[in-house]
């Protein structure tokens, strides 16, 4: 008996599906109490950064698009520069990162993306570019801003959005709920950060194939 063409390319396909899910494995991605995911970053000057490098500090991951209304929002009202220059000083590590794409908003190099941080009078430790999104991924970053704190140990300890009102409008700001400032507080303080993870929200972060 013949079996139909239509039921062999089924029978076929069933087969596969087992070994093309098995390679199809997902980018890890960053939780609250796990270790944060490695990563190796040149900043503005080509030097290479790792996350290796800051063992021992705490260390905050902002994910950045100078081009994205939400940054605009926290960058024009000098609120992340703020919170950069408050933390910095007391000792923790401040990443910028980009994973925007080339060609993609938010996508600078050289002398231009040096005069739009002078610009920005941004004050964090470094800012790291990433552009073929690997870090991001690993990050599960998916927008701009997309805020991590680490703890001393190399473990996740915030994950999620700056604050409690997802919107572009600076005059928000004030009325709003800071939950990285509030977990660095709490953190520093030796106390456990209530609010672990919340969710994020600005532009998508521009990876390439966005």
């Amino acid at each position: 008996m013949r079996v139909p063409i239509a039921l062999s390319a089924l029978a076929l396909s069933l087969s596969l599906a087992p070994a093309c899910a098995a390679e199809q494995v997902p980018a890890p991605q960053a939780e609250v109490g796990k270790p944060a995911p490695a990563f190796v970053l040149k900043d503005t000057a080509g030097v290479e950064r790792s996350l290796a490098e800051f063992k021992d500090k705490w260390v905050v991951l902002e994910w950045v698009n100078f081009g994205c209304p939400f940054v605009k929002k926290h960058y024009g009202a000098g609120n992340m520069q703020g919170l950069q220059a408050e933390y910095t000083a007391k000792g923790v590590v401040w990443l910028s990162i980009c994973s925007s794409a080339p060609g993609k908003q938010g996508y600078y190099e050289g002398e231009e993306l040096r005069k739009e941080i002078a610009e920005r009078k941004v004050a964090a430790t470094h800012y790291l570019l990433d552009p073929q999104g690997g870090a991001g991924k690993a990050y599960g970053a998916k927008t701009t801003p997309h805020m991590y704190v680490i703890d001393p140990a190399g473990s996740l300890v915030y994950v999620g959005g700056i604050d409690d009102i997802p919107s572009a409008d600076p005059d928000d700001l004030p009325k709003a709920k800071n939950w990285v400032r509030l977990a660095l507080d709490a953190a520093l303080a030796g106390k456990p950060v209530e609010t672990s993870t919340t969710p994020p929200y600005g532009c998508s972060v521009k990876y390439a194939e966005n």
